[in-house]
């Protein structure tokens, strides 16, 4: 039996105390010290969630290439940079990419991510390769080709995928995009989508489409805003990645609306898919949330928004946390999970 101890972040606050585990699972969560030297101690959470990633694109930041500050000419579909650097990229160097990505999450206490796979099957194919063998677990939300509707695509991606996400309503022709969210309710997937990223985007139409989660609405208005939460749709805002093209999520609006936030990397062309570094990133520009509110966020909301495992750090659970230096978030010891 090994023992962490510390404060703990449990689901009603921060406690002082251990943690006993064994064979990766919790034995006894206690107060006081433990029976014996503890293999850690510091601030114990639970593992974290990264709501938001485009990791195919990892291999871009290894070559070096000087990326355009426009979200249309770097990320829009289909002729941003972006999609045109994956059109030509080998399936090996995508692959490979991606396992340096999923490498640093999983060093860093990410378990979950959620990750919105370009380039169609192949896209998928590509991101369960890189998985093959790695001890983390990813909620793969696929994207058709074109921009176009077709069923026959679209049931090979639902089969081998746990839904959709498209880049953004602007993008595609309003008639069709129905059809896509149809057939994804109906197979009970999970439906996502970018909105109001970089101009405002009509409310009205992107909540007809009853979205399981929306990404960025950094151009959102306050009754946007407003209209989103009282639908309980959880918003994830990814800053560093924002920042990159100038741009900023209004954290003092999303905190007076109450919405429920989430938070995610982005493109790892452009920054690491380091959680933490997102948090430390957030306290640099805006006081409205404390490190403890987005420890909260990345762990317990994630997992109760997305639907994952919310039996954790409790007796007889998974032991399934992470200990960290209270005041530079570095992680210092990763349970064997």
């Amino acid at each position: 039996m090994d023992f962490v101890s510390g404060e703990i972040l449990t689901k009603d606050g921060l406690r002082k105390g251990y943690i006993a585990f064994e064979k990766r699972k919790i034995l006894e969560i206690g107060k006081g010290r433990p029976l014996k030297k503890p293999v850690c101690k510091g601030l114990i959470i639970p593992s974290i969630v990264n709501s938001h990633t485009h990791i195919g694109d990892s291999f871009i930041k290894q070559k070096k290439i000087k990326l355009p500050k426009n979200v249309e000419k770097l990320v829009a579909p289909p002729e941003g940079l972006k999609h045109k650097l994956l059109r030509k990229a080998s399936d090996n160097d995508i692959i490979k990419g991606m396992e340096k990505s999923i490498d640093m999450m999983i060093k860093n206490g990410t378990k979950y991510f959620c990750d919105f796979r370009e380039n169609g099957i192949l896209g998928i194919n590509q991101l369960k390769t890189a998985l093959h063998l790695l001890k983390i677990k990813c909620l793969i939300l696929s994207r058709p080709n074109s921009l176009e509707y077709d069923k026959k695509e679209l049931d090979l991606l639902l089969k081998d995928s746990n839904g959709i996400a498209l880049s953004s309503i602007s993008d595609w022709d309003y008639s069709e995009l129905k059809k896509v969210v149809k057939d994804t309710k109906d197979k009970k997937k999970i439906f996502a989508l970018h909105a109001s990223e970089i101009i405002r985007e009509n409310i009205d139409d992107i909540l007809d489409l009853k979205p399981n989660f929306l990404v960025h609405m950094i151009k959102a208005s306050e009754s946007d805003l407003t209209r989103v939460k009282e639908m309980n749709i959880p918003i994830v805002i990814c800053p560093r990645a924002n920042s990159f093209f100038g741009l900023r999520p209004d954290y003092k609006l999303l905190k007076k609306v109450k919405n429920d936030i989430l938070i995610g990397t982005d493109n790892a062309m452009i920054n690491s898919p380091i959680i933490l570094e997102e948090i430390k990133y957030i306290r640099s520009v805006t006081k409205e949330f404390s490190i403890l509110n987005l420890l909260y966020i990345v762990t317990y909301n994630a997992r109760k928004a997305l639907n994952l495992d919310c039996d954790i750090l409790c007796p007889n659970s998974k032991a399934d946390f992470i200990v960290l230096n209270k005041k530079s978030l570095k992680p210092l010891y990763v349970s064997d999970w």
